[in-house]
């Protein structure tokens, strides 16, 4: 059965999720338009105008770039210093802190294209990081350059642009080690054909790791010193986890033409305090200690909650995000183990949600749900 044919890269109105570079692509021609200052060979925008496009703020023009991060304006600026060196980013963190989204828009802003992906799996093969061979072509005539098929490292090395490497801890060690030559020598043998593909100015790689997979495959010295760690904290308090969930909420909802009203603001709020009491394990005011469950209980999920609720709201509701909305998800974020988190669930929700003002409804809500 012949395939459908792939819709050119320049027509996104049926995309569900569209690359950084082309979503922002606004924002990003506006910040090159008053970016004067100096960039790294083959940077499409200097180090300050990366991080002003990642962090958002009003450009001299007057036109406002939105937030890609809320947080530590250090080390966004850390993150892109380390790409102007010889050394490359790992972005370190428990699941859910914006590690893949910051590599994404550092890609993105860099090198305007953020596609040169690796994704890490326990499957990851060498050809993922090195180069493989189409192998008709191999078979007719031997290892040939036509017949070489360069890897996303590879091409980003050609290009003088940055690859990105997903859960470098999830690929096997001997997969991850291959990455040491490419990162001190920058360039990738090819004995096969007696030569090698050395890295164009520009070139660097931003890699992810979750710092709860410690032990899975956990990199080597020798790779570790390749590499300068930034490590994204979870957003320090309350109002910036809102803002993060209220921006990406919105933005999805445009991607999914959801048919609803932007989400409440109140029960955002819910969502974000029940998930950060359980993760510290006390309630806000510190009075009162609770047990934490299983699961991460990340920015992200908390996203996913409210992105669930409200399309319930738009779909099956009264068109507004309401407690009966978000209980559901609420519940699933939280319960991962069927014994011990709905044991912890029952209690924060007893001793803390059934007691606090005007909580009432969110109470019955999740009730409901056990």
């Amino acid at each position: 059965m012949a395939k459908k044919k792939a819709s050119p890269k320049s027509d996104h109105s049926s995309v569900l999720r569209r690359h950084a570079e082309d979503q922002f692509a606004e924002e990003l021609a506006e910040i090159a338009k008053v970016d004067d200052r100096q960039r790294p060979p083959n940077w499409r925008l200097s180090p300050w105008a990366v991080v002003t496009y990642l962090l958002g703020e009003p450009l001299d023009n007057g036109f406002q770039v939105s937030p890609k991060y809320v947080g530590s304006r250090r080390l966004m600026e850390v993150a892109v210093a380390t790409l102007a060196t010889d050394r490359a980013l790992l972005l370190l963190g428990v699941p859910g802190t914006a590690k893949t989204w910051v590599s994404e828009h550092l890609a993105a802003a860099i090198s305007g294209d953020s596609t040169l992906l690796v994704q890490g799996t326990a499957g990851t093969a060498e050809e993922a990081i090195r180069y493989g061979w189409n192998y008709a072509l191999l078979l007719a005539k031997g290892p040939t350059s036509e017949a070489l098929v360069p890897s996303p490292v590879m091409t980003a090395m050609q290009r003088g642009q940055i690859a990105r490497v997903e859960e470098l801890t999830r690929m096997p060690s001997d997969v991850q080690d291959t990455l040491i030559t490419v990162l001190s020598e920058k360039t990738v043998p090819i004995p096969e054909l007696g030569d090698e593909c050395p890295a164009e100015k520009g070139f660097n790689v931003i890699a992810t790791a979750n710092n709860r997979d410690k032990g899975v495959n956990e990199l080597s010295s020798a790779l570790k010193r390749r590499f300068n760690t930034v490590v994204l904290p979870p957003p320090k308090t309350a109002e910036e986890e809102i803002q993060i969930v209220e921006q990406r909420v919105a933005s999805l909802g445009r991607a999914l033409e959801l048919p609803s009203e932007a989400a409440a603001i109140e029960e955002i709020r819910r969502v974000v305090t029940v998930f950060r009491e359980l993760r510290d394990g006390a309630t806000e005011d510190g009075k009162t200690k609770l047990k934490s469950p299983s699961g991460t209980l990340s920015t992200a999920e908390a996203i996913s909650v409210v992105n669930s609720g409200v399309a319930l709201a738009a779909h099956f509701g009264e068109g507004h995000l309401t407690a009966t909305d978000v209980a559901s998800g609420l519940t699933g974020a939280v319960v991962k183990d069927p014994v011990q988190d709905v044991i912890v669930w029952r209690e924060y929700l007893e001793t803390v949600v059934k007691e606090r003002d005007g909580w009432k409804d969110l109470y019955r809500a999740c009730r409901e749900q056990l």
